[in-house]
C-alpha cells in the first residue's frame, strides 16, 4: 500500500477520512490486497483514541480477539496476538486468565498497528471538504481537500472512506470552561484541578465512563468530595450476557441490515443496554460498597445524588453552583462545586456537509447506506464514499461504532473496493 503524495492530483484507489481504529483496521485490509494506493488524513497531531480516559486500571469492555484482524484473518501480523509477542509479554498475558485487557494496553496496541503504516498517514492534517470531478457527465473521481498548516492540498480519489469518529456531548445549555468539561478530557484537566485543591466536584451521567471518572476522581482526590448526578436510581448494569453479546455479531449485521424499519427500532431499543447508559457490574459494585465503608466509617466523600437530572448551571469566581431537580418530587435544590465533569455521551460526526449533496438521504437526513457501506448515490456517480462509525448504526445496527465487527467491517468495504473496480 503506497501513501499519497501531498498536494497532487494523481488518483489514488482509496483516500480514508480520519485515522482512528476503523480505517487502521481498513489500512491493514487493504495492506492484505496489496495491490491499492491509498492514504489516510487524521487531524490530531499523532494517534490517539481517547486518550483522555485512558484510566489507570480500567479494562476494556470487548475481548481482545476483537481487535483489528483477528475476526477476519487470525494470522495476521497485525493482531493483538502479535502484538503481545513482539513485546514479550505473551506469557504473561496468558497467565493473567483474561480476555479483557488494560485500555492503555489496547490503546498501545493501536498505536504499534498504526505505527506500521506511518507512510501512509499525514497526521495534523484536516478534511475541509470534498468535490466531485466530473468527466462527460459522471463522476469518476473525487477530490479531497486538506488543511495542514493552514494550505488546503488537494487530493485525487477513487474510493473515499469516512471514519471520523465521535463528537463529545455537553449537556443542553452547558458550555465548556476551565471548571466545566467533557469527561473526554479528565486526564488532560486533572493535574490542574488538583493544585486547586478542589472541595467539591460533580459528575454528570450515569454510564461506563461517568461511573469511571467518578472512581478515579475519587482515588485522585482525596481531600474532595465526589458528587455522582445521574437521573436513574442507580448505575444500570450493562447486560454482557453469552446471549445477548451475539447481536454484536458479524451475522447479526446482516439479520439487521436486511429487517424492516420497525425491526431495527426494536432491536436497537432492546439492546441498548449492552451499550448505551450501562455500567460495567464490578464497577457499579465497587462504587457501592465504598460509599457503605464511608457511611460505616463517617468519613463520606463519595454522594450519589441520584434520580436527579441536571436543570442548569451558572459559574461565579468561586466555583459552580448546579440547580438540580429531584424527578420524583420536582424539587430543585442548589449544589455548589468547584468543577464539574460531564461524561453525557457522544454523537457521531456528521459526515453530510463534506459529501456535498453527493449521498442519497433517508427521511431523518443521514445517508442511505448499502450492505458493504458504500454510500448510496446518483447514477452518476462512479467512484465510491463509504462511511463507517456510529453513523451507520440505523442500518447496521449496534456494532457499527464499536470493536466488535471492526475487522470484518474493514474487510467487507476492501472486497467492495475492489468488486467495484473490475
Amino acid at each position: 500500500m503506497a501513501a499519497v503524495p501531498r498536494g497532487i492530483t494523481t488518483a489514488a484507489d482509496v483516500v480514508g477520512v480520519g485515522f482512528g481504529p476503523s480505517n487502521l483496521a481498513l489500512a491493514v485490509a487493504l495492506e492484505e490486497v496489496g495491490t491499492l494506493t491509498a492514504g489516510f488524513f487524521e487531524r490530531q497531531p499523532r494517534f490517539g483514541w481517547h486518550r483522555g480516559m485512558l484510566l489507570d486500571g480500567a479494562t476494556m469492555q470487548v475481548s481482545f480477539l476483537k481487535d483489528l484482524v483477528s475476526m477476519r484473518n487470525p494470522a495476521s501480523r497485525h493482531s493483538f496476538v502479535a502484538y503481545l509477542h513482539a513485546k514479550g509479554r505473551l506469557p504473561g498475558f496468558i497467565n493473567s486468565k483474561t480476555l479483557y485487557p488494560l485500555r492503555v494496553e489496547f490503546h498501545d496496541y493501536l498505536e504499534w498497528v498504526a505505527g506500521h503504516f506511518a507512510d501512509a498517514v499525514a497526521y495534523g492534517s484536516e478534511v475541509v471538504g470534498i468535490e466531485p470531478v466530473a468527466e462527460d457527465g459522471a463522476v469518476e473521481h473525487l477530490d479531497v481537500l486538506v488543511r495542514y498548516d493552514g494550505l488546503v492540498t488537494t487530493h485525487r480519489a477513487r474510493n473515499v472512506v469516512i471514519a471520523t469518529g465521535l463528537v463529545p456531548v455537553l449537556p443542553p445549555g452547558v458550555r465548556g470552561s476551565a471548571r466545566v468539561w467533557h469527561s473526554s478530557e479528565l486526564l488532560h484537566r486533572v493535574d490542574d484541578l488538583a493544585a486547586r485543591e478542589p472541595r467539591q466536584v460533580a459528575v454528570i451521567g450515569a454510564g461506563q465512563s461517568a461511573a469511571e471518572v467518578t472512581d478515579y476522581l475519587h482515588r485522585a482526590l482525596p481531600g474532595a468530595e465526589v458528587l455522582a448526578v445521574f437521573s436513574r436510581y442507580g448505575y444500570s448494569v450493562a447486560d454482557d450476557s453469552p446471549f445477548a453479546n451475539a447481536v454484536f455479531d458479524p451475522e447479526a449485521v446482516d439479520l439487521f441490515f436486511d429487517a424492516p424499519p420497525n425491526a431495527r427500532a426494536r432491536l436497537l431499543a432492546y439492546h441498548a443496554n449492552t451499550n448505551y447508559s450501562v455500567v460495567d457490574a464490578d464497577l457499579s459494585a465497587q462504587l457501592y460498597r465504598t460509599r457503605y465503608r464511608e457511611q460505616v466509617l463517617g468519613t463520606s466523600r463519595l454522594r450519589i445524588v441520584n434520580a436527579s437530572r441536571l436543570h442548569d448551571l451558572v459559574e461565579t469566581e468561586e466555583g459552580v453552583t448546579l440547580r438540580v431537580e429531584h424527578l420524583p418530587t420536582g424539587a430543585v435544590s442548589a449544589l455548589d462545586v468547584d468543577a464539574v465533569v460531564c461524561a453525557t455521551g457522544y454523537r457521531p460526526a456528521d459526515p453530510t456537509p463534506m459529501l456535498r449533496g453527493l449521498a442519497k438521504l433517508d427521511e431523518a437526513g443521514r445517508p442511505v447506506l448499502d450492505r458493504d457501506y458504500r454510500v448510496v448515490t446518483s447514477d452518476s456517480v462512479h467512484c465510491g464514499i463509504y462511511l463507517q462509525g456510529a453513523v451507520a448504526e440505523p442500518s447496521h445496527g449496534l456494532s457499527a461504532g464499536l470493536l466488535s465487527t471492526t475487522a470484518v467491517r474493514a474487510g467487507e468495504i476492501v472486497r467492495s473496493i475492489v468488486d467495484q473496480g473490475r
